[in-house]
């Protein structure tokens, strides 16, 4: 299941190891929806800070 490039895999490794009843497909698909949208998050934060310093 995990690729050495797949930093995803890491993870929903460890959510497998901790839950029961949870799919490896769900778990993959929580995994990426959570990194998305920290990467979003991390992304508007670059920005706000790029504006600021711009101003």
């Amino acid at each position: 299941m995990t690729e050495p490039d797949d930093p995803l895999g890491v993870w929903t490794g460890r959510l497998l190891r901790l839950g029961v009843g949870i799919s490896p497909d769900e778990a993959r698909r929580f995994v990426h929806d959570l990194y998305a949208q920290a990467q979003s998050d991390l992304d508007e934060k670059r920005a706000e800070a790029d504006f600021k310093r711009e101003e």
